[in-house]
């Protein structure tokens, strides 16, 4: 008979996030996923197989607490053009807040393994849509309260959101917050028009 589970999979999930977050796929060792769980890396490959295993389970966990925090932001209130600028405001901030400047994970693992891991591509790719989505509907709400004129392709300025995103969240990484923050004001004036 087996010994039962003495951590919380939940748990061990959410610091493998940390992990993978700060050092990438290749550079987070069992032995380090391991020791932020708080658990042998014989308990970790019981629990999830293998690192890879346990890298998809981190990636989703991310991309759920993501797509949550967005979904509430994006629906506060404002026009949105404040919303959609607040919104890129206060993921510039959370870089720069860190204690080391990681960027976005899923960012992160598309520079990593995008193109060489069918997985991973297609778990960043699940994000971005998901994401992209949400800004969209954000767009087609103003388009509904007229602060965005009709004529405005809200799918197509979503992923030029997306697009620019990914740019700040790495930018946040080499540069200063100011820097970065002017590229925040030209993309949106880009949107919505200055």
């Amino acid at each position: 008979m087996g010994r039962p589970k003495q951590f919380d999979e939940d748990t061990a999930i959410a610091q493998a996030v940390q992990v993978f977050w700060t050092n990438g796929y290749a550079g987070s060792s069992p032995a380090d996923l391991a020791g932020a769980a708080g658990i042998g890396k014989g308990s970790l490959y019981h629990a999830f197989g293998s690192k890879r295993e346990l890298f998809g389970r981190a990636l989703d966990a991310y991309q759920r607490a993501a797509a949550e925090l967005s979904e509430e932001f994006l629906a506060g209130p404002g026009t949105a053009k404040e919303r959609i600028r607040a919104y890129l405001v206060m993921l510039v901030d959370a870089d720069f807040a860190a204690p080391v400047r990681r960027g976005c994970f899923a960012v992160n693992t598309a520079l990593e393994l995008g193109g060489r891991d069918a997985e991973a591509t297609a778990s960043v790719r699940r994000q971005t849509e998901l994401s992209a989505g949400l800004l969209a509907a954000r767009i087609e709400r103003g388009k509904l309260e007229g602060d965005v004129p009709a004529s405005v392709d809200a799918a197509a300025q979503a992923r030029f959101l997306m697009t620019a995103l990914a740019g700040l969240r790495v930018m946040a990484r080499a540069y200063d917050r100011e820097a970065v923050l002017e590229v925040v004001d030209t993309t949106v004036d880009a949107v919505f028009g200055a």
